[in-house]
């Protein structure tokens, strides 16, 4: 596994008023506001950009993006998706002397990586991936990206058959005989005389 730094990435988490019924149980909540590119000026601490009442704006400075030749699946099925992004997945975080806050965990291009964050049970959300982004991930697909090749599967109609014992059966498209001597009826009309 070899990893490619792609940039440096700053992550952006917004905490908003809650409007309508779902403000009974709570006031505000955090979502995932945006994902830019990391610039000197940011620092390397997370830092408040905008607080009022209503809304917070936090930066958390610094994420490197990469990615890693064997997850090459992982961001194919994100390039090749209608809307190919960034995940994030964060947390909740009780900070010494403030209020808990949205605290971002991990950062990736990859569907899988979403999908173990969400099998995890942790909170993920995406926004629209950059277009400088979208190049460097096309071109890294493009590199490294190997369909599996399908085996083709066996017609059904060439497996032997087994009985519901595993034992080999056969099946015949001849007339069976009913009752003893054959005498059962068959249900053709005789078309010599008289029938």
């Amino acid at each position: 596994m070899s990893a490619h730094v792609l940039s440096e990435m700053a992550v952006l988490m917004r905490r908003e008023a809650v409007q309508g019924a779902m403000a009974r149980w709570q006031s505000h909540r955090w979502v995932l506001a945006d994902v830019v590119p990391h610039e000197l000026g940011f620092g390397d601490q997370p830092r408040c950009l905008r607080q009022t009442d209503d809304e917070a704006l936090w930066m958390y400075p610094g994420w490197r993006l990469a990615l890693f030749t064997d997850d090459a699946e992982g961001y194919w099925l994100n390039q090749t998706s209608p809307t190919p992004s960034f995940f994030v997945m964060w947390r909740m975080q009780d900070v010494e002397g403030e209020a808990s806050r949205a605290v971002p965990h991990g950062l990736s291009l990859s569907y899988h990586d979403a999908g173990r964050w969400l099998d995890a049970q942790e909170t993920v959300e995406n926004v629209p991936a950059s277009p400088d982004v979208l190049v460097q991930l096309q071109a890294f697909t493009e590199a490294f990206y190997v369909p599996e090749v399908k085996k083709r599967q066996r017609p059904q109609s060439f497996q032997g058959l087994t009985d519901r014992f595993g034992q080999p059966a056969s099946v015949s498209t001849q007339e069976k005989r009913k009752g003893p001597g054959g005498g059962g009826h068959s249900g053709r009309v005789d078309s010599r005389a008289g029938g």
